[in-house]
């Protein structure tokens, strides 16, 4: 380990990223998950060399902040003596029950490897960005959804045969459909679109591709998407879940979430030692900040599922720390200036009626919005000017308003009553903020009379 990754690459294990609370690595492993044994180990590495706090990212990788180069090169060869191997090159992801989840259309592991075997052989491992990422999703419980990719491929049933509907450049809500391909056609298309993408440099994305461009990259091998909206309707009708399921081989898996995608690593290791108690075998980081605990029965699930919510774990699907997203900002991180944890903690507890599903609450410390690149419904950003708030941007958008950090709290109440008078019969709270975005950045920065 002799090098620091810039800010924007992907902080691999082998190459640390800066922040502002020391150095960062993300470690996703390679079989998916690790043994509950060496999670504990994990955990002990992060305490030991790291700030002892534990993440898990949006797309279900684990990050440790808090290094020191020396610590970095230590941490790295403790993942090694753990028996963790972790993936290197492009990202072609699954979702983590695949091969398990007994609603699965197909299983995506065999065409995910088959891509990630077909991207080495065609050179493309050195010639493309680290953003770049495929996705296949065997369209089961566990939803891929609002995982950015630039290449998506999604298991449907179509004229009664399990196809890949492919997509490039997006999410499920601004991505462009390209239609149905065979597994061996999806192989192909996915090298040929990435292909286009290492032409224009390392710093392009298959969303910078025109649609002329595509088709003529793709030219027959996908066919044309017949059922349209139905089928983007199915795909978007997955939610994450919460809790426990049963698994197709009869065994049960419980799936928690990281409040605001962090927690202390001793809490996590004793949630994996409680499991190794009752029976775990695999402990798999997951999508939406969460982790599944393969292996159990039920009874044992259960019992696993207290434990959670008693060292802080959110188990509830209902839970409305799944709608605001928070970086460790101040004192933990250098470049924060504002307490986020503590204010995320408060907006959750004291105004749960906002945040009824459809409304997100990104709390960043500064501009950078290292938690949530993308779109938030509210964002309340740390700025020398004090807290600035967003309506429908990120923490790198104009702020319409200012206020004091002190009185940030006062300032989210006073949000909140606005909303539950403006609020129209069947509408949702983030439609209400829309329609009053005006009004809210108002009532944001109008001070409270003594």
């Amino acid at each position: 380990m002799n090098a620091i990754l810039r800010r924007g690459a992907c902080p691999a294990l082998s190459l640390p990223m800066q922040t502002g609370d020391g150095l960062l690595v993300r470690l996703s492993p390679l079989s998916g998950g690790v043994t509950p044994a060496a999670l504990v180990g994990l955990c002990g590495s992060a305490r030991r060399h790291g700030n002892g706090i534990m993440e898990v990212t949006q797309r279900g990788s684990i990050q440790i902040r808090g290094l020191t180069p020396a610590s970095a090169r230590q941490l790295a060869g403790e993942v090694n003596a753990l028996g963790i191997a972790v993936r290197s090159g492009v990202p072609v992801e699954t979702g983590p029950l695949a091969g398990i989840d007994p609603d699965e259309v197909a299983d995506p592991r065999p065409l995910a490897e088959a891509i990630r075997a077909a991207l080495e052989s065609a050179g493309l491992l050195g010639r493309l960005g680290p953003k770049v990422t495929v996705i296949v999703d065997g369209g089961g419980r566990v939803a891929m959804d609002a995982l950015l990719a630039d290449v998506k491929l999604t298991a449907v049933q179509a004229n009664g045969e399990p196809l890949w509907r492919m997509s490039v450049g997006g999410d499920a809500s601004a991505t462009r459909a390209l239609g149905f391909v065979g597994q061996t056609e999806a192989i192909v298309a996915a090298v040929r679109v990435l292909e286009a993408v290492a032409e224009l440099g390392l710093h392009a994305r298959a969303r910078d591709l025109d649609h002329s461009s595509l088709n003529r990259i793709i030219g027959t091998l996908v066919r044309e998407d017949q059922e349209g909206p139905a089928s983007i309707r199915s795909i978007l009708a997955r939610q994450p879940l919460l809790g426990i399921h049963t698994l197709a081989n009869g065994s049960s898996a419980l799936s928690v979430a990281l409040p605001f995608g962090s927690m202390p690593a001793d809490a996590i290791a004793e949630l994996a030692r409680q499991a190794v108690e009752l029976g775990a075998i695999e402990i798999r980081p997951a999508p939406r900040r969460a982790m599944l605990v393969l292996g159990l029965s039920p009874d044992a699930g259960s019992l696993l599922q207290g434990s959670a919510v008693k060292l802080g774990f959110v188990t509830d699907a209902g839970d409305p720390r799944l709608h605001v997203v928070a970086c460790p900002g101040r004192p933990a991180c250098g470049s924060g200036l504002v307490e986020t944890r503590t204010l995320a903690e408060g907006f959750a507890r004291q105004y749960a009626s906002l945040f009824d599903g459809s409304v997100t609450v990104h709390v960043s410390g500064c501009a950078k919005g290292c938690a949530h690149p993308g779109t938030a419904t509210l964002t309340l950003v740390g700025d020398n000017n004090g807290v600035g708030l967003v309506a429908n941007g990120t923490a790198r958008s104009r702020p319409v308003g200012y206020i004091a950090a002190e009185d940030i709290s006062g300032a989210f109440e006073r949000i909140a009553a606005l909303v539950e008078k403006e609020r129209r019969s069947n509408e949702t709270a983030a439609a209400c903020l829309t329609r009053i975005s005006m009004l809210a950045a108002q009532t944001f920065t109008t001070q409270e009379q003594d």
